[in-house]
């Protein structure tokens, strides 16, 4: 949905209204499988129970946003972190985020439970840590062929 000025170029994110009539097949043609526009879909019916847990504390906002179907702890911490600005919001579960802060930290790669303890000194600002490691660039040194593109969603 554009704003009020479309020579402005400003995107506005849709109302959970509009998110909730948006068809599985216009999902699809946006390159969003069912996986992930299911627990948009979920999202966006209990939205007045979001915002009101919104203002609440950050680890009983994880509680309840972590009983919709299809959002776990990845997801719950990458919310809290964009939408409620959650200082300690590691995005456990994450393909690279453990490897890479382990790599930052330790010059090793480490898994989710390694990175924890890692990052425990940093208690309340976990978060933090694993965004200044992003945004330095820090990064396990690859190795191999790339990952294949999804080839079931629809051409662009």
């Amino acid at each position: 949905m554009s704003g009020p000025d479309p020579a402005v170029r400003l995107w506005v994110q849709p109302s959970p209204e509009e998110l909730r009539r948006i068809p599985s097949w216009e999902w699809l043609r946006l390159h969003v499988d069912g996986a992930r526009s299911r627990p948009i879909q979920h999202a966006a019916r209990v939205a007045p129970a979001l915002e009101r847990a919104g203002r609440e504390a950050p680890a009983e906002f994880d509680r309840r946003v972590r009983t919709l179907p299809g959002i776990g702890v990845w997801s719950s911490a990458e919310v809290r972190a964009r939408a409620l600005g959650d200082p300690d919001a590691v995005s456990f579960g994450d393909y690279h985020i453990a490897r890479n802060v382990g790599y930052a930290l330790t010059g090793e790669p480490v898994d989710d439970d390694e990175m924890a303890v890692l990052l425990e000194p940093w208690a309340g600002h976990r978060h933090r840590v694993q965004r200044l490691v992003e945004l330095a660039g820090i990064s396990v040194p690859r190795r191999g062929a790339r990952m294949a593109p999804r080839t079931h969603l629809p051409a662009r």
